[in-house]
């Protein structure tokens, strides 16, 4: 235990905590508890508020209400960085490592030891770096530049510099997403060490199978709420998935479609697709008029696999053909032509050129039907704008409407329109509803049942359970592989123990 820490106290705590982004309720009266040395999980579905939490923990974000304290003392001022620095650090999944910079820069970063001439002192700082990663165990060059370090190289710099601060609880978001078993197996070896240094780690991960094999306590958050806390060993696996997913009463309600016959023809077929560090040996068909999921948490590669179909990025192996056409790997506007539209994750940077207009947006694929010799006909391509407008039920005074005008469910409404007025013969959406009210998420996946029904083969690439339930059947993938096939009629329950990772007793 280290002298900061008191006897009996928890390391970090917060009570009552609730923040709000205008209507969203991102925490509602939340709390969660860290007791000293352990490792405490925070698990919950996309939206249950663990992000929210994580920046109110770290001094980023103030809360409306409630309260963080640190060994039973009141958070520092949010001014005060160097004191929440001296309780608190986060390591997240995106790296903050400066690239250009050595581990020993890095480490030290701004805290460099100055000769008599003011000159920053290389070999000071050299020995100063080596001296931390030997007392935490971590061997590295600290020489070596941090672009040529590996994942988990970076992150041993990151929790050796968040340790140099004083800081004994350390938040780890997501820290596997991007490693192999090995690398795995190693992190956890480390955290098990630093454990018994009076280190105190809260680990934030999709993968509910980590938890089991490294965590003391776990904490469910679920809509913003917290639901339960208990140790580990106490929560078996189906009841730690249910406290995620709550009651699942609409899984009950019939499916208003039937899947196409299998004697459809296959309009996209995908064979053994790889993309190094991302997926591998991905192979599926889609036939008219099916809906296909690809189901999986952060880092399963299920994105990545919409958007190498999509065009966005190039397999390093295998092959992609959409209607009998093999499109040029890599290329967005070969995509298009053979007979691709597409939804991006997110449509404020990838779905939108919010200057222009919805007839503008809704229209961008499409150029050579605006006019001849590279001219666009405002006449014709507001009249097919038009036409997308009442299709999608896009509410706007007009097509001239700059896309920066419409609310949230409209403006994806425009990237649906987009996508849809090729006449795609294969529709891919990636999390097609993320941040939409209830109402528009209803109709968007309406008129994905509606485009299935006329024949267009669709692939919705999410974890988002709504999103996932209009399909025909779901291909779970986890760590870059389809590990599992779930016919339609799935339990909530066990479709995101698949996507977890995990294996359900029965």
């Amino acid at each position: 235990m280290s002298g900061t820490e008191k006897p009996g106290l928890p390391v970090a705590e917060a009570v009552g905590i609730t923040k709000r982004y205008g209507s969203t309720v991102a925490l509602d009266d939340a709390h969660i508890r860290v007791l000293p040395g352990e490792t405490h999980a925070l698990v919950g579905r996309n939206g249950a508020g663990k992000s929210t939490l994580v920046a109110v923990l770290t001094g980023l974000q103030a809360p409306d209400a409630g309260r963080v304290l640190f060994n039973g003392a009141a958070a520092p001022r949010l001014s005060n960085r160097d004191a929440w620095r001296r309780q608190v650090a986060c390591v997240y999944q995106k790296s903050t490592i400066i690239p250009q910079l050595t581990v020993a820069e890095n480490l030290l970063l701004n805290r460099y030891d100055r000769n008599r001439s003011g000159l920053i002192s290389w070999r000071s700082l050299r020995r100063r770096a080596r001296d931390l990663l030997a007392v935490w165990s971590v061997e590295m060059d600290v020489d070596a530049k941090a672009k040529d370090l590996s994942v988990e190289q970076g992150q041993f710099v990151e929790i050796a510099r968040a340790l140099s601060f004083g800081a004994r609880f350390i938040i780890l978001d997501e820290p596997t997403a991007q490693l192999d078993a090995g690398a795995i197996a190693r992190l956890f070896g480390h955290i098990r060490e630093l454990q018994t240094q009076g280190v105190t780690f809260l680990f934030i991960s999709h993968h509910l199978q980590e938890i089991y094999e490294i965590c003391d306590m776990v904490t469910v958050f679920r809509d913003a709420r917290h639901i339960v806390t208990a140790p580990v060993a106490e929560l078996p696996r189906g009841e730690l998935v249910a406290a995620m997913t709550g009651e699942a009463a609409a899984l009950n309600v019939p499916r208003s479609r039937t899947a196409p016959a299998s004697r459809t023809d296959v309009v996209l077929d995908v064979a053994e697709l790889r993309l190094d560090g991302l997926f591998d040996g991905i192979s599926f068909q889609a036939r008219a008029g099916e809906i296909i999921g690809l189901a999986g948490a952060g880092g399963s590669g299920k994105t990545e696999v919409a958007e190498t179909i999509a065009g966005l990025r190039t397999a390093d192996a295998g092959a992609i053909t959409v209607g009998g056409r093999a499109p040029r790997p890599g290329h967005v506007g070969d995509a298009l032509a053979s007979g691709v539209g597409f939804v991006p994750q997110d449509r404020h940077h990838q779905g939108l050129v919010a200057g222009m207009s919805i007839a503008d947006n809704a229209t961008l694929t499409i150029p050579e039907r605006l006019g001849a010799a590279g001219f666009v006909s405002t006449r014709r391509r507001d009249a097919i704008a038009g036409g997308l407008i009442d299709a999608l039920a896009i509410k706007a005074p007009g097509p001239d409407l700059p896309v920066s005008g419409l609310s949230g469910g409209n403006q994806q409404k425009v990237v649906m329109a987009r996508a849809l007025a090729n006449d795609p013969k294969v529709l891919v959406l990636v999390t097609p509803t993320a941040g939409v009210d209830v109402r528009s998420k209803e109709f968007l996946l309406d008129k994905v049942d509606q485009v299935a029904d006329a024949g267009t083969a669709v692939v919705v690439a999410s974890d988002e359970l709504d999103d996932l339930r209009v399909c025909d059947r779901v291909l779970v993938m986890f760590q870059g592989r389809i590990v599992a096939e779930v016919p339609s009629g799935w339990r909530e329950h066990d479709l995101v123990a698949a996507m977890e990772g995990l294996t359900i007793d029965a």
